[in-house]
């Protein structure tokens, strides 16, 4: 067989995007994968018990349904099936309440009560561009081709989570929407710009929904190699790769992994001055992570709770805010914020007739190894009474086991290193192009990369198209 044009090393979603992108090119393709199964952070397996299939990292994609590159694939051809269910995410609040970010800006409006006039003046003028605004914002810094949009977000995005709540909104509810939405950006809430991606994934639910794929994350990852060998490209599991001198021969090699391989697999060839950025890189909070199985659904108190697959489990915004800055100052939140992901009542193939899956994780100091089991599990039970009841089976993962189960979540950080305004483009070096490195055919397209983490693609997608532009 003849020798690859291009290697991809790592199978996560921005490998099998970069391989996929080079191979629609007509280049030939071999990914290499040290793991035996293909996925990065969009792989399944039965963690529990016996026919319980659960996510091993991601599991709700909102931003794979909003990508521009994973949306111009076929990749509904090739087995990868969308469950939507009608409530994008949910946020209970005490005495049985909770808030809702529903798909309609006027549907969640009306549900924020007084604020609803503010919510719409937020929200709905970027919701009637956001395709715009996704095409323009997922990538690298650039000049945006919707510069009026862009100026109308960006104004809105440099607040932090907590500055957007607060100066747009007065009841706990459309407080408590905001603050989840800017936990995921796995920053102190007082930091921006955590406010820009809660406003990103708060128009992707508007824009498309918080689905999942039909049968487990791992499901993504599959399609994307289905289709990658039907344009012809290759796929070898169970090979660890020491350097990459073991490709010679190969005219681009793109590295799906953060900086710190990047540094054990390329060190010897790069520039001192190129190390010395990479060994700067900042990686930051970890994940403590939980998954069930349930003799029955989550016994939620509100309603909300119980139409949505993602559940924002952790009170108000202060409550949220004390819970995302301790880790930073190296502290275990005694209420930490928690995602949960539900799919079992929307995708009933994923456990036993009339069981469930669950899934729940919160941020915890980078390489902690204290078990959160406790506190995730008594912050469900306040708002859903009788959860440890219906528990059959748990399975814990803290930073070691997420580490050890993808070498890219240095120390749990399942988000490709600290995304704060330095790292958010300049990720992993301040370079015009972050893709490309001072070696010859060496590019990185890992979420240590623009636009950063999430199941999106776009990383693959534009470090395919700086090797195609050097071919």
């Amino acid at each position: 067989m003849s020798a690859p044009e291009c290697v991809v090393v790592g199978s996560g979603p921005n490998g099998l995007a970069a391989a996929v992108a080079l191979a629609r090119q007509g280049r030939s393709v071999l990914v290499v994968e040290g793991a035996d199964t293909i996925g990065g952070g969009t792989r399944s397996a039965a963690l529990t018990l016996p026919g319980f299939v659960h996510d091993i990292c991601s599991a709700v994609h909102p931003m794979a349904v909003v990508s521009p590159f994973l949306q111009s694939l076929p990749l509904h051809e090739h087995g990868l099936e969308w469950v939507h269910p009608e409530t994008p995410f949910a946020h209970p609040l005490d005495n049985g309440r909770a808030a809702a970010l529903e798909r309609s800006v006027d549907a969640t409006a009306e549900g924020v009560g007084e604020d609803a006039r503010a919510y719409r003046k937020l929200m709905q003028p970027l919701a009637a561009g956001a395709a715009n605004l996704f095409g323009d914002m997922l990538g690298p810094f650039r000049i945006p081709r919707h510069p009026i949009l862009g100026m109308r977000f960006g104004l809105r995005a440099l607040y932090s989570g907590k500055r957007l709540a607060e100066a747009w909104f007065r009841t706990d509810g459309a407080k408590a929407i905001v603050a989840g939405l800017a936990a995921h950006a796995v920053l102190p809430l007082e930091q921006s710009p955590g406010g820009a991606v809660a406003l990103m994934l708060g128009l992707a639910g508007h824009a498309a929904g918080w689905p999942f794929p039909k049968g487990g994350a791992q499901k993504i990852a599959d399609a994307l190699a289905s289709y990658l060998r039907s344009l012809g490209g290759r796929i070898e599991t169970g090979r660890p790769v020491k350097s990459v001198d073991e490709f010679a021969g190969a005219k681009a090699i793109l590295l799906d992994v953060t900086p710190k391989q990047i540094l054990a697999l390329a060190g010897h060839k790069l520039p001192a001055r190129y190390r010395r950025a990479l060994e700067r890189f900042r990686y930051g909070p970890g994940v403590f992570k939980l998954d069930w199985a349930l003799s029955a659904p989550i016994p939620w108190l509100a309603a909300e709770c119980r139409r949505t697959g993602t559940v924002h489990v952790g009170g108000t915004l202060e409550e949220v805010a004390a819970a995302e800055a301790a880790p930073w100052k190296g502290e275990h939140a005694e209420k930490p914020f928690v995602l949960v992901a539900q799919p079992t009542p929307f995708d009933p193939t994923r456990a036993p007739e009339g069981k469930h899956v669950a899934w729940g994780y919160c941020h915890v100091p980078h390489g902690s190894t204290v078990d959160m089991t406790d506190r995730i599990e008594a912050q469900i039970e306040r708002y859903a009474p009788g959860f440890r009841d219906v528990i059959l089976a748990r399975h814990t993962m803290n930073t070691a086991a997420m580490e050890a189960h993808n070498p890219n979540y240095i120390g749990g950080d399942i988000a490709g290193g600290v995304v704060d305004w330095w790292q958010l483009f300049t990720r992993p070096v301040a370079r015009l192009n972050p893709y490309t490195t001072p070696v010859k055919g060496l590019y990185i397209c890992s979420s240590s990369t623009p636009p950063g983490g999430g199941v999106h693609g776009m990383c693959g997608y534009f470090a395919a198209q700086a090797a195609l532009r050097r071919f």
